[in-house]
């Protein structure tokens, strides 16, 4: 096994190449051991000084494709995620679907008044007396981080809107959140700390971040299935559909999309596979 290799990540930045990360990502999957064990026998080899991070998943992508269309939706998700663009609106309507599960009436693109001047809020949710405010920000690419000028610009927007009274009464609790598909900085952590506002990253919180929460809940946006071209993936978002499990129970959709019947097949048997498997998880 090669030992030493140092890669370069997204940032720019160069690290020891892990084993261990990468075994991890792949037990994402939900693969076997001695699936996994096969990708790296395959992989390792490839390996060398200076490669991208980017090069070795995307290969990693392409060994675990050919054993299980399903696992390798779950590999790419962060891919997948970076794909509900070019606007962030789909993104958006998934963190939406994603509060959703967890009891919210949720709106998407709501103009409020503040006291200053009106705000568009990304997404509110409701839920008995409890009201989040969240605020999105989409990356289109890795290394972009969130840093601290956005907890700081996001808290005086919030701060305007509820002096304006809008989400105080009595009994309503209002919590201001920012929600990315990227990581935040040190700094950007620190302030929404101390300001009270609830962050949702890539991996941020440990524990309940988006990959985890995506992971938890089934909700795989349709930009993971790998049986579809990047151009049928748009037509589905521009069409409001974002999560995987749309093709699972409406078939009809790939229809309007112009497949023909064997790949529609195809696309929805990777759908289905991936909500079973996440059921069988739960089970």
């Amino acid at each position: 096994m090669k030992k030493n290799i140092l890669v370069t990540k997204a940032s720019g930045l160069t690290e020891p190449f892990s084993i261990k990360k990468l075994r991890h990502s792949l037990e994402r999957t939900r693969a076997a051991k001695p699936e996994i064990d096969e990708v790296l026998k395959k992989l390792m080899p490839k390996l060398y000084h200076g490669i991208s991070t980017k090069k070795i998943y995307s290969e990693a992508f392409r060994l675990i494709r050919a054993q299980s269309k399903p696992m390798a939706g779950r590999y790419q998700l962060k891919q997948g995620i970076m794909e509900l663009g070019p606007s962030g609106f789909p993104f958006e309507k998934f963190i939406g679907k994603l509060f959703e599960t967890k009891g919210y009436a949720v709106s998407i693109g709501q103009i409020v008044n503040g006291v200053c001047v009106t705000h568009e809020i990304d997404v509110i949710g409701r839920k008995g007396n409890e009201i989040v405010l969240i605020e999105c920000k989409y990356r289109n690419a890795n290394g972009m981080n969130v840093d601290v000028k956005t907890p700081l610009y996001i808290h005086s927007r919030f701060e305007d809107v509820l002096a304006n009274g809008a989400f105080k009464t009595a009994t309503e609790k209002v919590k201001g959140w920012i929600a990315t598909n990227s990581r935040f900085t040190g700094d950007a952590i620190a302030f929404a700390t101390c300001k009270q506002i609830n962050l949702l990253g890539w991996d941020y919180p440990v524990g309940t971040s988006l990959r985890e929460l995506i992971d938890e809940s089934g909700l795989y946006p349709v930009t993971c299935l790998s049986s579809l071209t990047k151009e049928e993936k748009q037509w589905l978002l521009s069409k409001d559909f974002v999560l995987a499990k749309d093709i699972c129970l409406n078939k009809d959709i790939l229809t309007k999309a112009g497949l023909s019947e064997k790949r529609i097949l195809l696309v929805a048997e990777e759908g289905k596979a991936l909500c079973d498997m996440v059921a069988g998880a739960k089970a």
